[in-house]
């Protein structure tokens, strides 16, 4: 029997926990602050994209060579995919 776990938090819990969300905040106000902690996790992703520009940019001002990050990336990327195709259809199952 496969059961999905999010952080360690159970299919049980996750819905009592929506349980307590909707006694407390009401059916209505829930849209709103999904939409709002949507918004809030945009904004983060977004400063944290541009902190990773402004590293790089300075990086390569200062004449230091980025493109080591980039040949780890690749070749991380190149053993995922080989493990992937290693592994097939297999999935593990807890």
């Amino acid at each position: 029997m496969f059961q999905a776990i999010f952080l360690f938090i159970s299919g049980p819990e996750i819905m009592f926990i929506l349980f307590i969300v909707v006694m407390v905040f009401g059916a209505d106000k829930i849209p709103e602050i999904a939409k709002g902690l949507g918004k809030g996790m945009r904004q983060l992703r977004d400063a944290t994209n541009e902190i990773k520009h402004e590293i790089q940019k300075s990086a390569e001002s200062n004449g230091l060579d980025t493109s080591i990050a980039k040949d780890v990336t690749n070749e991380i990327n190149k053993v995922k995919e080989e493990i992937d195709e290693a592994t097939g259809p297999i999935k593990r199952q807890f």
